[in-house]
């Protein structure tokens, strides 16, 4: 991995949101959706969404830093989910939608923690999100990958989504791709 190629894995709700909005970043190299933080080996979606595997949902994302930085990756995570609600986001309630970012180096865990110190100052409820080290990733299921681009018209996906995706694309246009 050159100096600029970086990884970022973020969860915040169920991942295809997550996914939809930084597959639209310039700089991100590639996303995909996947499981982290647990102990089960080769997690599967069903066993993931049992709760019972310590998996969380997340995507993994490679992008070029110095196009895009951590640091705004890392701002945009925290806009497209409320790092507020423990272990849930809406109606997705359990252990696997919590807030978490698993950092990959020194700089990623200093600049999430400032992050956070910095957002707490403007909510009145405590920020739960879980910072921990990088474990071992594992990809989702085939059809979990870039699920909103290729389902826009399911009920979940135009009714959760595409609000969020609205959002998200007026407040970080200028680091989005055409």
């Amino acid at each position: 991995m050159s100096s600029a190629k970086q990884v970022a894995t973020f969860g915040g709700g169920c991942f295809w949101c997550i996914d939809a909005a930084f597959r639209r970043v310039n700089g991100v190299l590639s996303v995909s959706s996947g499981y982290t933080g647990g102990e089960t080996n080769t997690p599967t979606y069903q066993s993931v969404c049992t709760g019972t595997t310590g998996h969380a949902e997340v995507v993994k994302i490679e992008f070029d830093s110095a196009i895009v930085s951590f640091e705004t990756l890392l701002a945009m995570f925290f806009t497209l989910h409320d790092a507020t609600q423990l272990n849930r986001q809406g109606n997705d309630i359990g252990t696997q939608y919590r807030s978490v970012v698993y950092y990959h180096s020194d700089a990623q865990l200093k600049q999430t923690n400032n992050m956070i110190a910095q957002l707490q100052d403007h909510v009145s409820k405590p920020i739960v999100t879980e910072v921990s080290p990088a474990t071992t990733y594992y990809p989702a299921e085939h059809y979990h990958q870039d699920y909103y681009n290729e389902n826009p018209q399911q009920g979940y996906c135009s009714i959760l989504i595409a609000p969020k995706l609205h959002k998200f694309e007026t407040v970080f246009k200028e680091f989005l791709t055409d």
